[in-house]
Protein backbone atom coordinates (compact mmCIF):
# COMPACT_ATOMS: atom_id res chain seq x y z
CA UNK A 1 0.00 0.00 0.00
CA UNK A 2 1.20 3.32 -0.48
CA UNK A 3 2.08 5.68 2.02
CA UNK A 4 0.35 8.77 -0.12
CA UNK A 5 -2.43 9.24 -2.59
CA UNK A 6 -2.35 7.87 -6.13
CA UNK A 7 -3.09 10.94 -8.38
CA UNK A 8 -5.97 9.81 -10.77
CA UNK A 9 -7.42 12.60 -13.26
CA UNK A 10 -8.86 12.71 -16.85
CA UNK A 11 -6.01 15.37 -17.05
CA UNK A 12 -3.28 14.35 -14.96
CA UNK A 13 -2.37 10.81 -14.34
CA UNK A 14 0.19 9.46 -12.36
CA UNK A 15 0.60 6.19 -11.05
CA UNK A 16 3.59 7.08 -8.28
CA UNK A 17 3.31 8.28 -4.99
CA UNK A 18 2.22 12.25 -4.56
CA UNK A 19 4.70 14.30 -3.72
CA UNK A 20 4.29 16.61 -1.00
CA UNK A 21 7.15 20.09 -1.46
CA UNK A 22 5.58 21.94 1.22
CA UNK A 23 4.72 22.80 4.23
CA UNK A 24 2.38 24.52 2.77
CA UNK A 25 1.32 27.60 4.81
CA UNK A 26 -2.51 28.01 4.48
CA UNK A 27 -3.22 30.04 7.49
CA UNK A 28 -2.26 33.55 6.57
CA UNK A 29 -4.72 35.61 5.65
CA UNK A 30 -4.42 37.94 2.77
CA UNK A 31 -8.17 39.25 1.72
CA UNK A 32 -11.49 39.03 3.59
CA UNK A 33 -13.13 37.95 0.76
CA UNK A 34 -12.63 36.64 -3.38
CA UNK A 35 -14.73 35.39 -6.18
CA UNK A 36 -14.45 32.42 -8.44
CA UNK A 37 -14.41 33.13 -11.93
CA UNK A 38 -15.18 29.38 -12.30
CA UNK A 39 -17.30 26.63 -11.80
CA UNK A 40 -17.27 22.58 -10.68
CA UNK A 41 -14.86 21.39 -8.44
CA UNK A 42 -12.12 23.70 -9.44
CA UNK A 43 -14.97 26.54 -7.73
CA UNK A 44 -14.79 23.87 -4.85
CA UNK A 45 -11.19 23.02 -3.93
CA UNK A 46 -10.83 27.02 -4.05
CA UNK A 47 -13.69 27.81 -2.01
CA UNK A 48 -12.11 25.28 0.69
CA UNK A 49 -8.47 26.48 0.88
CA UNK A 50 -10.07 29.86 1.27
CA UNK A 51 -12.38 28.69 4.17
CA UNK A 52 -9.16 27.37 5.62
CA UNK A 53 -7.57 30.70 5.78
CA UNK A 54 -10.75 32.36 7.16
CA UNK A 55 -11.45 33.93 3.40
CA UNK A 56 -15.27 34.78 2.63
CA UNK A 57 -15.91 33.17 -1.01
CA UNK A 58 -18.40 33.98 -3.71
CA UNK A 59 -19.63 32.31 -6.34
CA UNK A 60 -20.50 32.67 -9.73
CA UNK A 61 -23.35 30.62 -11.72
CA UNK A 62 -25.23 30.28 -14.85
CA UNK A 63 -28.95 29.02 -15.20
CA UNK A 64 -27.52 25.35 -15.21
CA UNK A 65 -24.93 25.63 -12.18
CA UNK A 66 -27.63 27.57 -10.00
CA UNK A 67 -28.09 24.37 -8.03
CA UNK A 68 -24.45 22.75 -7.65
CA UNK A 69 -22.76 22.25 -5.01
CA UNK A 70 -19.93 25.25 -5.61
CA UNK A 71 -23.08 27.65 -5.13
CA UNK A 72 -23.70 25.78 -1.84
CA UNK A 73 -20.69 25.84 -0.18
CA UNK A 74 -19.91 29.48 -1.40
CA UNK A 75 -20.57 32.43 1.24
CA UNK A 76 -22.81 34.60 -1.19
CA UNK A 77 -23.07 33.45 -5.17
CA UNK A 78 -24.57 35.70 -8.09
CA UNK A 79 -25.68 34.49 -11.07
CA UNK A 80 -24.20 36.10 -14.41
CA UNK A 81 -26.39 34.23 -17.05
CA UNK A 82 -28.13 31.85 -19.29
CA UNK A 83 -26.09 28.40 -19.67
CA UNK A 84 -23.72 29.13 -22.59
CA UNK A 85 -20.45 30.06 -21.33
CA UNK A 86 -20.54 32.88 -23.26
CA UNK A 87 -22.88 34.63 -21.82
CA UNK A 88 -21.93 33.63 -18.40
CA UNK A 89 -18.52 32.68 -17.07
CA UNK A 90 -17.08 34.47 -19.99
CA UNK A 91 -19.44 37.78 -19.47
CA UNK A 92 -16.82 39.82 -18.09
CA UNK A 93 -19.69 42.93 -17.67
CA UNK A 94 -21.65 40.40 -15.55
CA UNK A 95 -18.48 39.22 -13.07
CA UNK A 96 -17.44 42.96 -12.50
CA UNK A 97 -21.03 43.37 -11.42
CA UNK A 98 -21.06 40.44 -9.22
CA UNK A 99 -17.88 41.92 -7.99
CA UNK A 100 -19.16 45.21 -7.27
CA UNK A 101 -21.98 43.69 -5.64
CA UNK A 102 -20.61 41.37 -3.25
CA UNK A 103 -17.50 43.77 -2.21
CA UNK A 104 -14.25 40.85 -3.35
CA UNK A 105 -11.32 42.37 -2.71
CA UNK A 106 -10.01 39.73 -5.33
CA UNK A 107 -10.53 37.21 -8.19
CA UNK A 108 -9.49 33.39 -8.27
CA UNK A 109 -9.78 32.37 -11.91
CA UNK A 110 -9.41 28.47 -11.67
CA UNK A 111 -8.22 27.38 -14.87
CA UNK A 112 -9.69 27.68 -18.61
CA UNK A 113 -12.80 30.47 -18.97
CA UNK A 114 -11.11 33.95 -18.39
CA UNK A 115 -7.94 32.35 -16.44
CA UNK A 116 -5.19 33.72 -19.48
CA UNK A 117 -7.33 36.60 -20.81
CA UNK A 118 -5.46 39.89 -19.98
CA UNK A 119 -8.46 41.87 -21.13
CA UNK A 120 -9.85 40.68 -17.99
CA UNK A 121 -6.99 41.61 -15.77
CA UNK A 122 -7.05 44.82 -16.94
CA UNK A 123 -10.33 45.51 -16.39
CA UNK A 124 -10.15 44.18 -12.63
CA UNK A 125 -6.84 46.55 -12.38
CA UNK A 126 -8.77 49.53 -13.61
CA UNK A 127 -11.77 48.24 -11.01
CA UNK A 128 -8.52 48.67 -7.98
CA UNK A 129 -9.75 44.42 -7.85
CA UNK A 130 -6.74 42.24 -7.35
CA UNK A 131 -6.48 39.05 -10.00
CA UNK A 132 -4.77 35.79 -8.02
CA UNK A 133 -2.49 35.13 -10.73
CA UNK A 134 0.13 36.90 -13.38
CA UNK A 135 -0.36 40.60 -14.23
CA UNK A 136 -1.55 41.54 -17.24
CA UNK A 137 1.45 42.23 -19.20
CA UNK A 138 2.93 39.18 -18.33
CA UNK A 139 -0.06 37.34 -19.36
CA UNK A 140 -0.51 39.30 -22.66
CA UNK A 141 3.47 38.93 -23.47
CA UNK A 142 3.67 34.87 -22.90
CA UNK A 143 -0.07 34.80 -24.85
CA UNK A 144 2.02 35.86 -27.93
CA UNK A 145 4.13 33.09 -29.15
CA UNK A 146 6.57 35.49 -31.05
CA UNK A 147 6.95 37.83 -28.43
CA UNK A 148 7.29 35.29 -25.17
CA UNK A 149 9.96 33.31 -26.86
CA UNK A 150 11.80 36.91 -27.31
CA UNK A 151 11.87 37.57 -23.87
CA UNK A 152 12.35 33.70 -23.69
CA UNK A 153 15.71 34.06 -25.42
CA UNK A 154 17.07 37.36 -23.69
CA UNK A 155 16.05 35.68 -20.57
CA UNK A 156 18.86 32.67 -21.64
CA UNK A 157 15.99 30.23 -22.25
CA UNK A 158 16.69 26.97 -24.56
CA UNK A 159 14.42 28.23 -28.03
CA UNK A 160 13.94 26.53 -30.71
CA UNK A 161 15.81 27.61 -33.96
CA UNK A 162 13.54 29.92 -36.07
CA UNK A 163 12.90 33.59 -37.10
CA UNK A 164 12.74 36.34 -34.11
CA UNK A 165 9.58 38.18 -35.54
CA UNK A 166 6.36 38.23 -37.96
CA UNK A 167 6.50 36.24 -41.00
CA UNK A 168 5.45 39.15 -43.76
CA UNK A 169 3.59 36.78 -46.40
CA UNK A 170 4.39 32.81 -47.43
CA UNK A 171 7.65 33.88 -49.74
CA UNK A 172 9.04 35.37 -46.75
CA UNK A 173 8.39 31.70 -44.79
CA UNK A 174 10.22 30.04 -47.70
CA UNK A 175 12.96 32.28 -47.23
CA UNK A 176 13.08 31.74 -43.54
CA UNK A 177 12.66 27.70 -44.00
CA UNK A 178 15.72 27.90 -46.43
CA UNK A 179 17.76 29.56 -43.83
CA UNK A 180 16.82 27.07 -40.58
CA UNK A 181 16.50 24.04 -42.69
CA UNK A 182 13.81 21.64 -43.14
CA UNK A 183 11.09 20.65 -42.04
CA UNK A 184 9.64 23.48 -40.17
CA UNK A 185 6.43 24.26 -38.23
CA UNK A 186 4.41 27.17 -39.60
CA UNK A 187 2.67 28.06 -35.81
CA UNK A 188 -0.21 30.90 -35.22
CA UNK A 189 1.50 33.12 -32.88
CA UNK A 190 -2.01 33.56 -30.75
CA UNK A 191 -4.03 31.12 -29.45
CA UNK A 192 -3.32 27.62 -28.95
CA UNK A 193 -5.17 24.03 -28.39
CA UNK A 194 -3.46 22.84 -31.92
CA UNK A 195 -5.23 25.60 -34.25
CA UNK A 196 -3.18 27.12 -36.77
CA UNK A 197 0.11 24.76 -37.10
CA UNK A 198 1.04 22.83 -40.27
CA UNK A 199 4.45 21.07 -40.54
CA UNK A 200 6.17 21.40 -44.09
CA UNK A 201 9.01 19.72 -45.49
CA UNK A 202 9.26 21.95 -48.98
CA UNK A 203 9.09 24.90 -50.27
CA UNK A 204 5.46 23.73 -52.06
CA UNK A 205 4.25 22.91 -48.61
CA UNK A 206 5.46 25.73 -46.76
CA UNK A 207 3.74 28.48 -48.91
CA UNK A 208 0.21 26.13 -49.15
CA UNK A 209 1.07 25.42 -45.12
CA UNK A 210 0.95 29.56 -44.80
CA UNK A 211 -2.26 30.43 -45.97
CA UNK A 212 -3.92 27.27 -44.02
CA UNK A 213 -2.54 28.35 -41.15
CA UNK A 214 -2.91 32.04 -41.22
CA UNK A 215 -6.26 31.51 -42.40
CA UNK A 216 -7.10 29.52 -39.34
CA UNK A 217 -5.76 32.02 -36.83
CA UNK A 218 -7.53 34.76 -38.31
CA UNK A 219 -10.79 32.69 -37.75
CA UNK A 220 -9.94 31.52 -34.63
CA UNK A 221 -8.13 33.87 -32.93
CA UNK A 222 -8.75 36.72 -34.57
CA UNK A 223 -4.89 37.32 -35.40
CA UNK A 224 -3.18 35.67 -38.77
CA UNK A 225 0.13 36.57 -37.47
CA UNK A 226 2.63 33.01 -38.17
CA UNK A 227 5.98 32.25 -36.76
CA UNK A 228 8.16 29.79 -38.16
CA UNK A 229 10.47 27.55 -36.45
CA UNK A 230 12.12 24.04 -36.91
CA UNK A 231 10.10 20.86 -36.45
CA UNK A 232 11.31 18.74 -33.98
CA UNK A 233 10.80 15.08 -34.50
CA UNK A 234 9.75 12.64 -32.43
CA UNK A 235 10.23 15.63 -29.45
CA UNK A 236 8.88 15.14 -25.77
CA UNK A 237 6.40 17.91 -24.71
CA UNK A 238 7.87 18.64 -21.35
CA UNK A 239 6.28 21.89 -18.88
CA UNK A 240 8.06 23.17 -15.95
CA UNK A 241 5.66 24.57 -13.33
CA UNK A 242 6.37 27.97 -11.49
CA UNK A 243 5.00 29.83 -8.66
CA UNK A 244 5.90 33.52 -7.60
CA UNK A 245 4.49 36.38 -5.86
CA UNK A 246 4.62 40.12 -6.14
CA UNK A 247 7.63 40.24 -4.07
CA UNK A 248 10.34 38.64 -6.50
CA UNK A 249 10.58 35.13 -5.18
CA UNK A 250 10.13 32.73 -7.58
CA UNK A 251 10.27 28.90 -7.57
CA UNK A 252 10.07 25.56 -9.63
CA UNK A 253 7.33 22.82 -9.85
CA UNK A 254 7.71 19.62 -10.31
CA UNK A 255 7.33 19.19 -14.71
CA UNK A 256 4.31 17.08 -16.36
CA UNK A 257 4.40 15.35 -19.53
CA UNK A 258 2.45 16.17 -22.23
CA UNK A 259 4.17 14.56 -25.02
CA UNK A 260 0.77 12.17 -25.73
CA UNK A 261 -1.61 14.43 -28.05
CA UNK A 262 -3.51 13.61 -30.64
CA UNK A 263 -3.97 16.95 -33.61
CA UNK A 264 -1.65 18.90 -31.43
CA UNK A 265 -3.72 18.89 -28.25
CA UNK A 266 -2.56 17.21 -24.98
CA UNK A 267 -4.37 14.40 -24.23
CA UNK A 268 -3.13 12.93 -21.11
CA UNK A 269 -0.45 14.44 -18.51
CA UNK A 270 1.51 12.47 -16.45
CA UNK A 271 3.38 14.34 -13.52
CA UNK A 272 6.33 13.58 -12.63
CA UNK A 273 7.70 12.85 -16.17
CA UNK A 274 9.12 9.21 -16.09
CA UNK A 275 12.19 10.64 -18.74
CA UNK A 276 13.56 13.04 -16.69
CA UNK A 277 16.49 12.58 -15.18
CA UNK A 278 17.58 14.62 -12.09
CA UNK A 279 20.37 16.57 -13.81
CA UNK A 280 17.74 17.41 -16.68
CA UNK A 281 15.28 18.42 -14.14
CA UNK A 282 17.38 20.73 -12.00
CA UNK A 283 18.41 22.81 -15.32
CA UNK A 284 15.19 23.07 -16.67
CA UNK A 285 13.80 24.10 -14.27
CA UNK A 286 16.72 26.50 -12.80
CA UNK A 287 15.90 27.64 -16.88
CA UNK A 288 11.99 28.48 -15.99
CA UNK A 289 12.92 30.99 -13.63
Amino acid sequence: MHRFPLIRSRWLHTTRPAQYFGPCKTTEKTFDKILIANRGEIACRVIRTAKRMGIKTVAIYSDADANSLFVQQADEAYRVGPAPTSQSYLNMDAILDAIKASGAQAVHPGYGFLSENSGFVKRLDEAGVAFIGPKEYAMAAMGDKIQSKIIAKKAGVNTIPGYDGVVRDAEHAVEIAADIGYPVMLKASAGGGGKGMRIARTAHEVREGFKLASDEAQSSFGDNRILVERFIEEPRHIEIQIIADNNGNILWLPERECSIQRRNQKVIEEAPSTHLDAQTRRKMGEQAV
